[in-house]
């Protein structure tokens, strides 16, 4: 079975229903995503304090590499099964979700994603056009050589046409090759302005990237 939050893996459409009747219980006016009437920490300031650092042998999710998360993320261990009708919902292209950061308990909806795939040889921007290739609702793709951390990197920016709906929302990930197969960190959300309000959580865990 897959550990996680299980509603984070329902088909896009009933979350994006679920999602949508949580933010419309927090009120009208200039509130925030959580509810408490006050904006998310990204919008206030477009920055975020460091927190945890992830990936490290006990921590939350053990990882090829490590990384800071903002503070407030929360990180969980997902275990996909590949005999569980939930197990394609784990798997993109021929990376498999390993675990899962959920930016709600900061004042967003939304997650970065961490996937692995197997081949130490695979090139960072080979490892970002099969993960794409994998998301049949992906276009737009655009590609950059890069770094995380210090270590050799590619990055993708794309768009993504969410079911039931005829607005297309933003998404990234960039990747990086390891001994142990690459890694591909992803940042997604609900529509594209829970995105760029996320985009400061997503930069720190590029930016802090190490191999482990």
């Amino acid at each position: 079975m897959m550990r996680c939050a299980i509603r984070a893996l329902l088909p896009a459409a009933l979350a994006t229903m679920v999602l949508a009747g949580c933010s419309s219980q927090s009120g009208g006016g200039d509130t925030g995503k959580n509810g408490d009437g006050a904006p998310s920490r990204a919008a206030k300031s477009g920055a975020v304090e460091k927190g945890v650092t992830l990936g490290a042998p006990g921590s939350a999710c053990e990882l090829p590499v490590t990384f800071d998360l903002a503070t407030g993320w929360k990180p969980e261990t997902v275990e996909v099964d590949p005999g569980s009708e939930f197990a394609e919902l784990g798997q993109q292209g021929s990376a498999t979700m390993v675990c899962e950061i959920d930016a709600k308990p900061a004042g967003n909806i939304g997650y970065i994603r961490v996937w692995q795939a197997e081949g130490s040889g695979t090139a960072p921007r080979a490892a970002l056009e099969d993960f794409v290739a994998g998301d049949a609702n992906a276009s737009a793709a655009s590609y950059e050589v890069t770094e995380a951390g210090a270590v050799a990197a590619a990055e993708v920016t794309y768009t993504v046409r969410p079911e039931l709906s005829d607005e297309r929302k933003k998404e990234r990930a960039f990747a990086v090759a390891t001994p142990e197969g690459p890694v591909v960190v992803h940042l997604g959300g609900l529509d594209s302005q829970e995105h760029e309000e996320m985009l400061p959580a997503y930069e720190l865990a590029r930016n802090t990237l190490k191999l482990n």
